[in-house]
């Protein structure tokens, strides 16, 4: 196969044809970058954006709520992951305290776009509120008369009710679009990991549905070799990593809240979900419970299907690694949101090639529809 397929690299915010909000190390943008789509990123996380300059991706390093849609007047699709410590089952639960309140700003927004709203009124952590950037930054193109014509946002499975509400914003006959969300299971696209994310795509030229599976769900008393014979089977972590070595991972956090009851699970199963503490997982050689250490960086990485010798720079490369859409994931929901299809084959050599030899795009991994 020919890699030629060279995203055109923009050299600047104005010619970006994506931007993704919240774009952490890249996992989106890897995904964009692999179906030749040219992408700029805003992030603030000075550590973050340290690796996506390392890995050559265009970023603005600052604050969502300061930049604005003017600066990238080319872009047809918005992307985002707005933080989600907040929501996640393991925090302490500010989001979801306030999620009634974050609904009904929800609803003021997409009644009045234009509205001033004081988003510091959702007390307890901050970064709550920063779930409703995305939808003023849709809303406010609209009005200016440059409507996205692709959104993808993404986020831990107690936000969909957040995207539903934006989906019922979006679907208003004023902004038109064709929306779809849900809940993804990761190990059901190739991601050698059990993860759950909340989806919601979004279209104003193509009719959307969240992309089907590709691969088994994983269950812990079904082998891996069984299920539905037309989906391929879940990815294990030895296969992810190319190791032929037996080991177990355990985790860093306990079973139902109890530290003393950290999961186990063998290099023949999925990862556990990666957290921002996958460096804290220790690993362990078979029943003899022999030491191996931790996950290297480019392990913990690869379990997220970032590519190998991904370059992670900075500090708390756990926690950027953990904090990220897998970038597997994401290839087959831009593809659902664009209409298109992918080759899953090529996906799985983009998945395992060096960064460095894919970052320019990959011939054929992604078919728009006809016509677009």
């Amino acid at each position: 196969m020919t890699e030629g397929h060279p995203v055109a690299s923009p050299h600047s915010p104005m010619e970006a044809k994506m931007v993704d909000l919240f774009a952490g190390p890249g996992g989106l943008d890897v995904a964009a970058r692999w179906m030749g789509i040219s992408v700029a990123g805003v992030e603030w996380d000075e550590q973050a954006c340290k690796t996506r300059r390392a890995a050559g991706l265009l970023t603005e390093q600052g604050d969502v709520t300061k930049s604005k849609p003017a600066n990238y007047p080319n872009a047809r699709i918005l992307t985002g992951g707005p933080p989600c410590q907040t929501y996640t089952v393991a925090g302490r639960g500010a989001g979801r305290q306030a999620l009634d309140r974050v609904l009904r700003f929800v609803e003021l927004i997409g009644g009045d776009p234009d509205l001033a709203h004081d988003l510091d009124e959702l007390t307890g952590d901050e970064r709550t509120g920063l779930v409703l950037q995305p939808l003023q930054w849709i809303l406010g193109a609209a009005c200016h008369g440059a409507p996205y014509d692709t959104i993808v946002l993404e986020q831990v499975p107690s936000v969909l009710p957040v995207w539903e509400a934006y989906a019922q914003v979006l679907r208003d006959g004023k902004y038109g679009y064709k929306v779809a969300c849900g809940i993804l299971h990761t190990e059901e696209f190739g991601v050698p990991q059990t993860r759950r994310r909340a989806i919601l795509i979004a279209s104003r030229t193509v009719d959307v549905r969240l992309p089907e599976p590709t691969h088994r769900r994983y269950r812990r008393d079904v082998p891996q070799d069984q299920g539905d014979s037309r989906l391929r089977p879940w990815v294990s972590m030895g296969q992810a990593l190319g190791r032929s070595d037996e080991f177990r991972v355990v985790s860093n956090y306990g079973t139902g809240g109890d530290p003393k009851a950290r999961g186990v699970r063998g290099s023949g199963q999925p990862s556990f979900t990666v957290t921002g503490k996958v460096s804290r997982n220790r690993l362990q050689a078979g029943d003899s419970m022999r030491s191996l250490g931790r996950f290297t960086d480019d392990e913990a990485g690869r379990l997220q299907t970032f590519p190998p010798k991904y370059p992670w720079s900075g500090k708390d490369i756990g926690q950027q690694i953990g904090n990220a859409i897998p970038p597997r994931l994401a290839v087959h929901v831009l593809a659902a949101a664009l209409g298109g299809e992918v080759d899953v084959r090529v996906l799985d050599r983009c998945v395992k090639r060096p960064w460095a030899t894919t970052k320019d795009g990959v011939a054929n991994l992604f078919k728009a529809p006809v016509g677009a």
